[in-house]
């Protein structure tokens, strides 16, 4: 299974650290779970009513509450919130390097598994999420998974670096997080 050499890589591994300064603090989640006897990565795609990133494809996670303790707390409150996993079947491997988006959040990515052999049942948030998708970390570190996606940024049609899973396109900052946790697994870097 690729989750030891995903432990190994984020042992000792230092992340970057961006101060908050006006930004708005948030923390996210890389889930590692089995399927069908291979690790997967899941996604969600954002509802239309969401505030922010409408309709996009994003981790699990979401703003700091007051009551959080770190954002690590955040990640693991949003993914029972948007997903169904509680925090007691997550083992934290690590974190990413900070990430800041167009919209002003400073996000803080870490990368969770939950056991071997334990069947998840995901629920999706009906009000955050229209729905979930799961994607082998072996094909994220395949280069058939890179892609192209079309975005409007103010106007103007741009085409920027993706990552695809079937009729997903995995892009902005969600793709710079997984561009550097697969970087660190030791995969070609794309889009960031």
């Amino acid at each position: 299974m690729l989750r030891d050499h995903v432990r190994q890589a984020l042992s000792g591994y230092q992340p970057n650290k961006i101060e908050l300064g006006q930004l708005y603090p948030s923390g996210v989640l890389f889930l590692l779970h089995e399927r069908r006897g291979e690790d997967h990565i899941v996604f969600q795609q954002r509802t239309q009513t969401v505030q922010h990133h409408k309709g996009e494809v994003s981790l699990p996670g979401g703003a700091r509450d007051p009551e959080d303790v770190d954002l690590l707390a955040t990640a693991l409150r949003e993914t029972q919130e948007e997903i169904g996993v509680p925090a007691g079947l997550i083992e934290i491997y690590g974190q990413l390097d900070d990430t800041v988006t167009r919209t002003g959040y400073l996000v803080r990515p870490y990368v969770g598994v939950t056991p071997r052999g334990l069947a998840i049942e995901f629920t999706a948030a009906e009000q955050e999420v229209s729905e979930l998708f799961h994607v082998p970390l072996a094909h994220l570190l395949s280069e058939e998974s890179h892609g192209w996606k079309a975005v409007d940024r103010d106007g103007e049609l741009q085409t920027v670096p993706a990552y695809t899973w079937e009729e997903n396109r995995i892009w902005g900052a969600t793709a710079r997080m997984l561009g550097q946790f697969l970087e660190l697994l030791g995969a070609k870097a794309w889009g960031r």
